[in-house]
């Protein structure tokens, strides 16, 4: 079986979507574990040279929506879904876009995996959207997909296959459901994450919006708890029933709270400017991570005072990349990574 395969793996990821938020992290995160990375995107962003990759991480130029995906994953064993081209405040615009697009691409990287006959493929989908609004607050990975907005919807429908090609198959498709992201190198002009754009916006005097009462409950999570909770679901072995799995904080903020956070940061008063609501923002999302807790005794180790503080030191210091509790990962050096052994990693 696929899954047998998987269970033997020879340690070379591919992280599509390398350049965003999640990826570059993730793959300095098990870099630093002595893993093979490939950061893939469509084009080698800026952060690559400032940031002092260590020696076992490559760069791939890849257009996910035309190419080759037998070749890219050739000599990879496990991939990293990250990538994904609409927002959820943008892709109600355009559905029919968003689903052939993002989802298309999706199933014909699996359509690969499938051929070839083993691999691992971790997917990054939305605890925020894809359970729409939730009868059971903390939210478990049990609880029915109900999405109110064209970004869920799309990643719920990747989640489908996904679990199709998993079935049917048997290949090793692990999901992760991740809540409300934060840290420096998120990009605030695409409007991603309240804690960074608000935090970003205060440090330059800017007005704050937010879309309606600053009522509404998320979930925040700094990082670097993203990060170790990625790294350990494509590393380790799981069951295969096992394969959705939450991952936040477990704990509800509103967003005036994050604004008072910054305040107390600050030691001044926040120009915030209130706007009418909007259809597709859950009211309340906070993630069940009892999951996560169980089969990999993963939890959270950075509150969100603590992240606004480490946050605030990342953006003047180095805001292409956030420390990550783990270890300083800007600062690689030659001594880490001479022994490595990385020539059956695809080459460039």
């Amino acid at each position: 079986m696929m899954s047998e395969a998987s269970n033997n793996l020879h340690n070379c990821h591919l992280i599509i979507g390398g350049g965003g938020f999640i990826g570059r992290h993730v793959g300095l995160a098990l870099a630093h574990k002595q893993e093979r990375v490939i950061l893939a995107g469509r084009r080698r962003p800026d952060f690559f040279e400032k940031i002092k990759f260590p020696k076992n991480v490559m760069w791939m130029d890849i257009d996910m929506y035309n190419t080759d995906w037998e070749a890219c994953i050739e000599n990879v064993d496990i991939i990293h879904f990250y990538a994904w081209g609409s927002l959820p405040s943008t892709a109600n615009l355009n559905p029919k876009s968003d689903l052939d697009l993002n989802v298309g691409a999706l199933v014909s990287l699996l359509d690969a995996v499938r051929k070839r006959g083993y691999g691992r493929v971790v997917f990054s989908s939305s605890g925020g959207t894809v359970y729409g609004p939730p009868r059971q607050v903390p939210t478990p990975e049990t609880h029915n997909l109900a999405p109110i907005n064209a970004y869920g919807a799309s990643k719920a429908t990747a989640e489908i296959y996904l679990n199709l090609y998993k079935n049917l198959y048997g290949l090793d498709c692990r999901i992760a459901r991740i809540a409300n992201p934060y840290g420096a190198g998120q990009d605030i002009e695409k409007g991603l994450g309240a804690v960074t754009t608000f935090t970003n916006k205060a440090l330059k005097n800017r007005p704050i919006e937010i879309w309606g009462t600053g009522e509404v409950i998320r979930d925040f999570i700094h990082i670097s708890d993203v990060t170790e909770a990625l790294t350990l679901l494509s590393m380790k072995n799981i069951q295969q029933q096992n394969s959705v799995f939450n991952i936040g904080s477990g704990t509800g903020t509103s967003l005036n709270k994050i604004i008072t956070a910054l305040e107390h940061r600050l030691n001044r008063k926040l120009h915030v400017v209130y706007k009418p609501s909007r259809s597709f923002d859950v009211p309340s999302n906070v993630l069940s991570i009892q999951s996560m807790k169980k089969t990999f005794n993963w939890r959270p180790q950075v509150t969100l005072d603590d992240g606004l503080g480490r946050m605030l030191t990342d953006l003047a210091e180095h805001p292409d990349i956030s420390r990550l509790h783990t270890d300083p990962y800007v600062n690689f050096n030659d001594d880490y990574t001479r022994d490595l052994q990385y020539t059956d990693c695809i080459q460039y």
